[in-house]
């Protein structure tokens, strides 16, 4: 019978370093959407581009 918790190993996979608590809800265009689903994990995509543009502006 499979484990109902998962599989310890999935877990260990790049694990962000910081707790994920809190959700940000924003509307885009339904190809942004699209795009975004079709990426290996979409919630990590979107917080490295949200980390990487919030970088570039503290670098101006």
């Amino acid at each position: 019978m499979p484990n109902p918790k998962g599989n310890p190993q999935n877990f260990e996979s790049s694990q962000p370093s910081r707790e994920l608590t809190d959700n940000l809800s924003f509307r885009v265009t339904k190809d942004m959407k699209e795009e975004v689903k079709a990426q290996d994990d979409p919630p990590e995509f979107c917080r490295r581009a949200i980390q990487e543009a919030l970088d570039k502006k503290k670098d101006k």
